[in-house]
Formats: C-alpha cells, structure tokens, sequence
C-alpha cells in the first residue's frame, strides 16, 4: 500500500531519475490520497475523480478516456 506522501515524493523521484523538468510533471488521481502528488506536480489531473479531488486538481477529465489528456497537453518540444 502506497500512502498519499509516498505518491507526491515518486513523482519528484522520478523526475530526477529522468531528468525531468518539474515544470513537465504529469500526475493523475482520482481520490482523496493523490492530493499530495496533484499538488506537487505541474498539471495534477483529476480522472473520473471525486468532487474535493475535481477542486483541488488543475485539470479534470469527468468523461471518456486518458486520450482526453492529450487536449489538456502542450505539444511543444523543447
């Protein structure tokens, strides 16, 4: 079982691990112990998510598919 802390220091772990910008971070949850990891991330990303987690992300996709992401995403290379 991962808890909510542990999410939110993957994704910085990652980004390190992979040389990511922060500013490129993605994360996508849909309950209340993604919270921490929305909110570190550049584009947090409600998935069919409950409404506390809608509010609080940057984004929110309530129908279709993960495909919907791709609208929310600059498609600009640096």
């Amino acid at each position: 079982i991962v808890d909510a802390a542990r999410k939110a220091q993957v994704v910085n772990e990652l980004a390190q691990q992979y040389q990511i910008k922060s500013s490129q971070t993605v994360a996508i949850g849909d309950g209340a112990n993604d919270l921490p990891m929305l909110a570190i991330a550049a584009l947090g990303v409600a998935f069919h998510a409950k409404p506390k987690v809608q509010q609080a992300a940057k984004a929110a996709i309530r129908q279709g598919s993960l495909l919907q992401l791709l609208y929310l995403m600059d498609t600009g290379v640096e």
